[in-house]
């Protein structure tokens, strides 16, 4: 069987499991539950702290796991690497201080930096020849320089609000753009091929809708270069003589402006429907 790590619980975990639930995998019911095996799909769920799932994946314990791209990077292990980003959890990394004291990371060299992601934040400023004293938090971090432990701070930022109300502001370049990803160990067991298919399908579902419209057929090529699909529109011939039935997959962000595009050359009857899955 195919053995997967799952998020226990924080924001990635929810999404994490939604998606192998979209995706025909059993899911757990309750929250206490550590260990699900999947007998029809051929794969056993671990549920584990977000920050093990790395190590776990990179020793073989377990030959796939869903983390995050900051939580991959920060244990510094080589046998466990990213194959499949999955679209949701993104977030950056970035340098905050209070305002005005560093304009640049190069500023930093001497200083203290807290963080609870040492391993990511040690390596990126070795990797720029910055010499740092890294002080090493769990949780939040934003009181650190008010409370003189450290001189700046580095965390994941969403909107920056938490650090704006701590009187922090950001600087320096971004140190990494994470979101949620799919992290293989150094086997090659059957059945990732299988659990990658799956999870394409629901991010395409995700990104894509189905449009169908009514056409007179003389406008069908100007109705092609608004929305082409994924390789051409399906078209069916209608009982009107002269129009006929269009079916095409189109980005959903682009939904109603293809649809208003698509109004103005004639097309009429505009329906669009909800994905659940596909392969493509």
């Amino acid at each position: 069987m195919l053995r997967i790590a799952i998020p226990n619980k924080g924001s990635l975990s929810e999404t994490a499991v939604q998606m192998l639930s979209e995706a025909g995998y059993a899911t757990r019911r309750d929250s206490k539950t550590l260990h699900l095996v999947d007998e029809a799909n051929g794969v056993e769920f671990f549920y584990l702290r977000p920050r093990d799932i790395a190590t776990y994946v990179a020793h073989g314990a377990l030959d796939v796991g869903l983390t995050g791209r900051d939580l991959l990077r920060d244990v510094c292990l080589p046998d466990a690497r990213e194959i499949e980003p999955l679209g949701f959890a993104r977030s950056t990394f970035r340098f905050a201080a209070p305002a005005g004291r560093f304009s640049s990371i190069e500023q930093l060299d001497g200083k203290r930096i807290a963080t609870s992601y040492a391993g990511l934040v040690g390596s990126f400023l070795t990797s720029q020849g910055i010499s740092v004293e890294v002080v090493p938090l769990n949780g939040a971090v934003e009181s650190a320089v008010q409370l003189g432990v450290a001189d700046a701070i580095a965390d994941v930022v969403e909107t920056g609000t938490t650090l704006r109300q701590a009187g922090l502001e950001i600087f320096g370049p971004v140190m990494l753009e994470s979101e949620a990803v799919l992290i293989q160990g150094p086997s090659e067991p059957a059945g990732i091929d299988r659990l990658l298919r799956r999870l394409r399908g629901v991010l395409v579902a995700r990104r894509y809708v189905m449009l169908d419209y009514d056409l007179p057929a003389e406008h069908v090529q100007q109705a092609t270069e608004v929305a082409a699909g994924m390789q051409s529109p399906t078209v069916s011939p209608l009982q009107r003589p002269g129009w006929v039935a269009v079916r095409v997959m189109i980005p959903r962000r682009d939904a109603n402006r293809i649809m208003d595009d698509l109004y103005a050359i004639g097309a009429r009857a505009l329906i669009v429907t909800a994905i659940d899955n596909a392969r493509l």
